[in-house]
């Protein structure tokens, strides 16, 4: 997204400041600083491609604690399972009634992971500190994505936090839900055509050199299968098997670099991913859920539209679909109706924009996505429990074809010098 240099004075500070703001276009910048009560000097768009760098520094001139400079002993990340349980008990604390800090330091003595301990105590420091909750959490993104900073936010701001943060674990749980879900639905098969392989892999190893050495002993003429069996054996057992092996490790090393290092080359991955036979759909419904219950919660916390726009983005890796809403979020802040923006992506299918029409007209936006979230899953629910069903019987059949197939190519010299006899 394209970055602007500002500079301008705080209405009720009457202050000077400057920094970076991210925004669809000029016009759009200047509307977000007019909303953060910002009286604009000027407005340039950045040299830079990412305002990142500016924005943590004008943080920190700000007054953030010493706390978020000090680097994180032990580096990587935490655990969505534990960033679920930590969200769990500090609702059910906050919903007890007890006091936010006397929740994190409750939770803090509770919790085993390390590193997530660390970030407790950092929170509970901060806070103690005279920061908003929110400013805590955001001291985290590695941890704390923007969805939950911003339902943070509408829980302070609303005075209800037990409610938002009861809405952040159903999202946090059914993201983990779908993720595990999608991962049983791919892994089946997966794991499925490694076993395959590797009975593929024995057989050539182990058994197709008897069968070589006994008809090499019998002096018959081999038939064109067999010979094919038996030059794939060879292959295996020469430099063929280390060759193949380091060339699937090559592939997959080189992927992973260009799927980081070349925008292109991940959209067209994951336009491919969306086409494939059986899958695709899981991938989209998915998708669509997981976008539509992010914005139903965003709506119900009272966020601005183009706000939960610019936070759905976050929620899918997918670029074809953060393009599409990119492209949604700068018809919205021309003006025009959310549904028909939607209409025209291909990326959502009708019933979505059909269902946000009906959303707009209502003036219900919140119901209309709860709706969208809960058909999508259900739809998802649908197709992974088909996809188990079936593969189940076809994973018998394609191990059960490779198998009779190397048997029946290196028993037919044998069948051929019975008929020959005969």
């Amino acid at each position: 997204m394209p970055a602007y240099d500002y500079k301008g004075i705080i209405g009720e500070k009457n202050t000077y400041t400057d920094g970076v703001i991210e925004a669809i276009n000029e016009d759009e910048a200047a509307f977000r600083l007019r909303e953060q009560k910002i009286i604009i000097i000027s407005l340039t768009k950045s040299k830079k491609k990412s305002a990142n760098d500016k924005t943590k520094k004008k943080k920190d001139n700000d007054g953030e604690s010493l706390l978020s400079k000090i680097p994180f002993i032990g580096g990587g990340s935490v655990k969505p399972q534990e960033v679920m349980l930590f969200s769990k008990k500090i609702a059910t604390m906050i919903r007890a009634g007890l006091p936010i800090i006397d929740s994190l330091e409750m939770t803090e003595n509770q919790v085993v992971d390390k590193k997530m301990k660390k970030i407790i105590s950092g929170i509970v420091q901060d806070l103690r500190g005279g920061f908003e909750l929110s400013q805590c959490f955001a001291k985290h993104p590695k941890v704390f994505d923007n969805i939950y900073i911003n339902m943070i936010k509408a829980g302070e701001a609303s005075g209800k936090l037990d409610i938002f943060f009861d809405k952040l674990v159903e999202i946090l749980e059914k993201r983990q839900k779908l993720k595990s879900q999608i991962k049983s639905a791919l892994m089946y098969p997966v794991i499925i055509m490694c076993i395959a392989l590797l009975i593929t892999v024995f057989l050539l190893w182990k058994v197709v050199p008897v069968f070589e050495e006994m008809y090499g002993g019998m002096g018959v003429e081999l038939p064109g299968p067999t010979k094919a069996i038996i030059a794939a054996s060879e292959f295996i057992q020469g430099w063929g098997g280390l060759i193949s092996l380091l060339s699937i490790i090559g592939f997959v090393m080189i992927f992973r670099f260009m799927m980081g290092a070349s925008a292109g080359f991940k959209k067209s991955v994951d336009g491919m991913s969306l086409k494939l036979p059986i899958f695709g759909p899981v991938l989209a419904q998915s998708t669509i859920s997981r976008i539509a219950l992010i914005k139903a919660n965003l709506f119900a916390a009272g966020v601005d539209v183009l706000e939960i726009l610019d936070i759905a983005t976050s929620s899918t890796s997918n670029t074809l679909y953060i393009e599409a809403l990119e492209r949604v979020k700068r018809g919205v802040f021309s003006g025009e109706d959310m549904s028909k923006l939607c209409a025209n992506e291909k990326m959502f299918p009708d019933t979505y924009s059909q269902l946000i029409a009906v959303g707009e007209r209502t003036g219900n936006l919140e119901e209309m996505f709860t709706s969208i979230a809960n058909y999508y899953e259900e739809e998802f629910d649908n197709v992974v429990g088909n996809i188990s069903t079936m593969i189940e019987p076809l994973s018998m059949v394609i191990i059960g074809g490779i198998v009779g197939v190397l048997l029946i190519a290196m028993y037919l010299p044998i069948f051929n010098a019975g008929s020959a006899i005969g």
